[in-house]
C-alpha cells in the first residue's frame, strides 16, 4: 500500500514539476526585427544575423557599397549608433522551467542590450560567445529585446584617447579613407576584425550588427554546456575520453550518461551531479578505427559521437562528427636550421594549400553554397591545408565542418594582425575569454591543425623598424611597455588557454617567426616571402628563396572582365582610372602588375587583354614559386600561397575572385599541386627535370623529354627509365643548354614537353619555354571549337594546328569551365565542359563563347 502511496505521490511531483523527452529547448530569436538610428522614430525591417549595411542596403537607405567609388560615400555609417528591436512570447511551458537564458553568438562589437527595460548585458569583443539569465524578468508574452549598437570608432577614439602613448598599427588601418577624426588608427583597441577596417586587399567598411544567432533556451534541471571528445592514444584501437560540463539546477543522484557512436551505444556509467557546475570525464574505445587523412592521402572517416545524459524525465545530449588522426608539429634542430613540417599519422606530410580570409566584408552575406564553393575549389585544387588569417574572423562552423569532411587541415590563427596591442588587464582578460570561448568551439573539427598567436606582428617589431622607431620617437621605456603586452598576449594568456583546452594541438606564437619570440629565419620556422612583389624581386628568385616553410607569399591580379563588369562603367577601363585605382588597395599596386607584365609578356593591346595577361602573369609566377617548393623538400615541407579568395571585388592575390570565377591561378595550382609533378629547374648552362611526389608508394615510370617547334615538329628525345621514389623530390634528368643547341639554335620558336607515365597512363606532363613569353615567336595556332551537351553539362572541343599559350574560354559565364588558361601544343584536341546553370538552350551557350589565346592580346585575331 505504501509503495503504491509513493508512486502516486512521485508521479504527481513528477506531472507538476513537467516532463519532457528534452530537458533543454532551443529557439533563433530570427523574426520580427526592426532597426534604427538611435535617436530616430521611424523603424526599419531588420534581418538578424546581420549587419547595419545589409540592413540599409536591403531598404535601399544606401546604394551598393561595392559599385565604383560608394564606399566612400558610406563612412558615415559606422560613426553612428544604431538600435535593434524585437518582440517574442515565451510558452507557458517554458516559462515555468528554472532557467531561462538568451545566447548571444556574436554581436559586433559594442553594444548594451535591454530586455523589458532591464539592462541584461554589455558587449565589447565580436568574437564572444555571451550568456545571460533572463528567468527573473522573462514573460510570458510581448518580451521586448532592444540591443544599441555603440559607433565602434567612436568608442574606439574613447580607447584611444586614454591611452598615453602610440601603439604601432600597420598602414591597413585606412583611417584616412575612413575620415576618422584626427586620423586616428583606432582597430586595435577593438576586439573586432580587422580587415573592417581595411587593408590591402579590402575595403574600409566597419561594421555593427548582430552577426550570429541570438537563442532562447530553457531548462530545467540540466543542461550540457560542453563536450570535449579528446583522442588519447591511436592504434589498433583508438582510446578516447569524453570531457563532460554541464550545469545542474539540484544536486541529482542518478543521473545516466551514455556515448554513442554512429548511433551505437559503447559506454553507460552513473553519475551523481551536484548542483551548479559538473565536471566528467568518460573513458570509452573505438575498435580497429578507420583513420582519417587529409585530401589526396586517403578517405576522411568521420565518427558521429553523442553523449547523452538522462535523469528521470530530463534529458541532454550533444553530438560531434570526429576523425581519428594524428597531427603533429615537428620543429627540431637539424643540419640546415630547425625544422617544420607536419606529420599526419606518422607520416612527413607536404602542406598544399593557401591563405583564407572571409568571404565578404559583411560577414552574413556568405550562404552554404559559396562555402562549399571555396572548400570545393580547394579539394580540386589538390589541397590540404587553407591558413584561416589572424585578421579576419574565427569562421563559422559549417566552414570547419566542410574541412573536416573535405581533408583540408586547417591552420587557425587567433585575431590578431599586424599591429602591437594594448596589455591593459581589462584587454588581456577579454582575449582569454575570446580564446576560451573559441578553442572550445573549434577544437572537436579533426582539421584543426595548429594554433597560431597572430599573423606577422614579430616581424613587424623587430624587421619592419616598429621597435627602432618607439623607441627614436617616444622612449624605450614605452617600447618594453608594449612589447610586454606583445609578450602577455602571445606568449602567455594564448598559449595557457591552448594547452588548458586543447593541449593535443600545438600553438606556434607568430608567424613568420623561427620560434618564440625569434624573428624569421628560413633555416627555421616559417616565412613570409615577399621579396616578389614588395621587394620587386624576380619570380626566378622563388627558386633561391626556399624557407622551412613557407605560409605566405603572393602576386596579384585583376578580376577577370566579366567580374569588373559587375562593379565598373566602361569608362573606368583604363587601370589607372579612379575606380580601378580604388578597387585596388595595395600602395603599389596596378603599376607593380604592369612592371612585372612587361618584363614577361608583350604589352597587351587593350583593357581586356590587359586583364587576361595579369592571369597568366599570376599563375607563372605563383606556380613557379610553389614548384620550387615542391623540388625542395628536403628543405621545404609546405607552400600556402596568398590568398585563395576576396572580401569584395578587387584587383587582389586572389585566385579565386570575389564572384567566385577561378582566375588562371587556380586552374594553375590544381596542376602544380598534383600528387607527382614533373618540373623543370633552369640552371646557368643546363635544365634539370625533377620529379616531386606525395605518392607513398615507390613505382617505375618512364620520363620522357620532347623537343618540338611551334609547328609540332619533333627536333629531339630524351628518355629515362625511372624508379620513383614515395614521398620524395628528385632531379631525374639533365639536359645542357649545349646539348638543346645541337638541335636548334631558335629558342623563340621552340618548347620542351616533359611527361612521366607509369603502366602505360600519364602521370605528369609539363611545358618549358626557352625564353620570355614576350620574345616568343607565336604562330597564330588556327584554333577551332565545337560545342555539345549531355545531361548536366555544356561541352567545348578545341583543336588547334600550332602552338597556343593560355588559351581562355570566356563569355561572361557565372560558372567554371573544368579547365581554363592552358596550353595547347600543335595538333591536339582539349575537350572542357562547364555546368548548364541558367544558360537555356545550346545555342545561346555557343553564341556566348569567346577564345582567345595569348597571341590574341597582341593582336586582333580571335575566335
Amino acid at each position: 500500500m505504501k509503495l503504491l502511496q509513493y508512486t502516486v505521490l512521485f508521479l504527481t511531483i513528477f506531472l507538476i514539476v513537467g516532463c519532457e523527452k528534452s530537458g533543454v529547448n532551443e529557439t533563433a530569436l530570427t523574426t520580427n526585427w526592426k532597426f534604427k538610428k538611435l535617436g530616430d522614430t521611424e523603424w526599419k525591417n531588420a534581418t538578424i544575423p546581420g549587419t547595419v549595411h545589409t540592413d540599409l542596403l536591403a531598404n535601399k537607405e544606401i546604394e551598393d557599397p561595392f559599385y565604383r567609388l560608394n564606399e566612400h560615400q558610406l563612412q558615415w555609417i559606422d560613426k553612428t549608433d544604431w538600435e535593434y528591436h524585437t518582440t517574442f512570447n515565451i510558452p507557458k511551458k517554458e516559462l515555468s522551467k528554472s532557467h531561462i537564458e538568451l545566447d548571444f553568438l556574436g554581436v559586433d562589437t559594442y553594444s548594451k542590450i535591454y530586455l523589458n527595460d532591464s539592462l541584461i548585458l554589455k558587449t565589447d569583443n565580436m568574437f564572444r560567445n555571451y550568456s545571460v539569465d533572463i528567468k527573473a524578468i522573462a514573460k510570458e508574452q510581448n518580451n521586448q529585446l532592444r540591443v544599441v549598437l555603440e559607433s565602434p570608432i567612436k568608442k574606439g577614439i574613447e580607447l584611444y584617447d586614454a591611452t598615453p602613448f602610440n601603439i604601432p598599427v600597420s598602414g591597413n588601418d585606412l583611417s584616412e579613407i575612413g575620415k576618422v577624426e584626427g586620423n586616428k588608427k583606432v582597430s586595435i583597441f577593438l576586439r573586432k576584425a580587422g580587415y573592417h577596417f581595411g587593408w590591402d586587399w579590402g575595403p574600409r567598411l566597419v561594421t555593427s550588427g548582430i552577426w550570429r544567432p541570438v537563442i532562447l533556451k530553457s531548462w530545467r534541471a540540466f543542461k550540457i554546456d560542453d563536450v570535449f571528445i579528446r583522442q588519447k592514444k591511436l592504434g589498433e584501437k583508438a582510446e578516447l575520453t569524453a570531457q563532460i560540463t554541464l550545469q545542474a539546477s539540484n544536486k541529482i543522484s542518478k543521473s545516466t550518461i551514455e556515448v554513442y557512436v554512429d548511433d551505437q551505444l559503447i559506454k553507460t556509467e552513473k553519475q551523481q551531479l551536484q548542483s551548479g557546475i559538473n565536471t566528467l570525464s568518460i573513458p570509452f574505445s573505438i575498435e580497429n578505427p578507420e583513420l582519417w587523412w587529409p585530401n589526396g592521402m586517403g578517405n576522411q572517416k568521420l565518427y558521429t559521437v553523442s553523449v547523452k545524459v538522462t535523469d528521470g524525465g530530463h534529458t541532454d545530449n550533444k553530438s560531434h562528427r570526429i576523425g581519428l588522426r594524428t597531427v603533429e608539429l615537428i620543429t627540431e634542430k637539424d643540419t640546415i636550421g630547425n625544422s617544420f613540417y607536419f606529420k599526419v599519422n606518422s607520416i612527413p606530410t607536404f602542406m598544399k594549400g593557401a591563405n583564407y580570409i572571409p568571404q565578404d566584408v559583411f560577414l552574413t552575406r556568405p550562404n552554404s553554397a559559396n562555402y562549399k564553393h571555396i572548400l570545393n575549389s580547394a579539394k580540386e585544387a589538390n589541397m590540404n591545408m587553407l591558413r584561416v588569417w589572424g585578421g579576419g574572423i574565427y569562421e563559422n562552423e559549417e566552414f570547419y565542418q566542410l574541412c573536416d569532411e573535405m581533408g583540408i587541415l586547417v591552420w587557425q590563427d587567433f585575431m590578431f594582425a599586424c599591429a602591437m596591442f594594448p596589455g591593459d588587464k581589462s584587454f588581456l582578460k577579454n582575449v582569454r575569454q575570446e580564446a576560451i570561448d573559441n578553442v572550445k568551439r573549434l577544437r572537436n573539427h579533426t582539421s584543426i591543425a595548429l594554433w597560431c598567436g597572430n599573423n606577422e606582428i614579430l616581424s613587424a617589431w623587430e624587421r619592419w623598424g616598429w621597435k627602432q622607431n618607439v623607441i627614436k620617437e617616444q622612449s624605450e621605456a614605452i617600447a618594453d611597455t608594449i612589447w610586454k603586452a606583445y609578450t602577455d598576449v602571445f606568449h602567455k594568456v594564448l598559449p595557457e588557454v591552448v594547452q588548458a583546452y586543447d593541449p593535443d594541438t600545438r600553438y606556434w606564437a607568430s608567424s613568420p617567426s623561427s620560434s618564440l619570440g625569434v624573428a624569421e629565419s628560413h633555416d627555421s620556422g616559417d616565412a613570409h616571402y615577399w621579396g616578389v612583389w614588395w621587394g620587386k624581386e624576380p619570380f626566378e628568385n622563388y627558386n633561391v628563396k626556399i624557407p622551412r616553410f613557407m605560409s605566405e607569399f603572393g602576386f596579384q591580379s585583376f578580376p577577370e572582365l566579366a567580374s569588373v563588369n559587375k562593379y565598373t562603367i566602361p569608362e573606368d577601363h583604363d587601370i589607372f582610372s579612379e575606380v580601378m585605382k580604388s578597387h585596388q588597395r595595395s600602395s603599389i599596386g596596378n603599376g607593380t602588375i604592369e612592371e612585372y607584365m612587361l618584363r614577361h609578356y608583350k604589352k597587351p593591346k587593350d583593357f581586356p587583354s590587359f586583364l587576361y595577361v595579369s592571369h597568366l602573369l599570376q599563375a607563372y609566377g605563383i606556380t613557379t614559386g610553389i614548384e620550387a617548393h615542391r623540388k625542395n623538400r628536403d628543405r621545404c615541407m609546405g607552400s600556402l600561397y596568398w590568398q585563395i579568395n576576396d572580401c569584395w571585388p578587387v584587383a587582389s592575390w586572389s585566385g579565386i575572385d570575389y564572384y567566385g570565377k577561378w582566375k588562371a591561378l587556380h586552374y594553375g595550382v590544381k596542376k602544380s599541386f598534383k600528387k607527382t609533378i614533373v618540373s623543370f629547374n633552369k640552371g646557368e648552362d643546363s635544365l634539370g627535370i625533377y620529379i616531386a611526389t606525395d605518392s607513398l608508394k615507390n613505382y617505375n615510370a618512364s620520363l620522357s623529354v620532347k623537343l618540338f617547334n611551334f609547328d609540332g615538329k619533333e627536333l629531339h628525345n630524351w628518355h629515362k627509365d625511372v624508379l620513383i621514389k614515395g614521398n620524395t623530390s628528385e632531379e631525374y634528368m639533365t639536359i645542357s643548354k649545349e646539348e638543346l643547341q645541337q638541335f636548334t639554335s631558335q629558342f623563340d620558336t621552340v618548347f620542351l614537353q616533359a611527361k612521366l607515365t607509369s603502366e602505360k597512363q600519364l602521370i605528369a606532363e609539363k611545358l618549358h619555354f626557352l625564353v620570355p613569353f614576350k620574345e616568343l615567336k607565336l604562330p597564330n595556332p588556327e584554333l577551332t571549337f565545337s560545342v555539345s551537351e549531355n545531361e548536366d553539362n555544356y561541352l567545348v572541343t578545341l583543336k588547334n594546328k600550332k602552338m597556343a599559350i593560355g588559351v581562355f574560354i570566356g563569355g561572361n559565364f557565372d560558372l567554371n569551365f573544368s579547365d581554363n588558361y592552358f596550353d595547347m601544343t600543335p595538333n591536339s584536341e582539349k575537350t572542357i565542359y562547364i555546368p548548364k546553370g541558367n544558360i537555356p538552350t545550346l545555342e545561346e551557350f555557343k553564341n556566348k563563347l569567346n577564345i582567345i589565346s595569348l597571341i590574341d592580346s597582341y593582336n586582333s585575331t580571335t575566335l
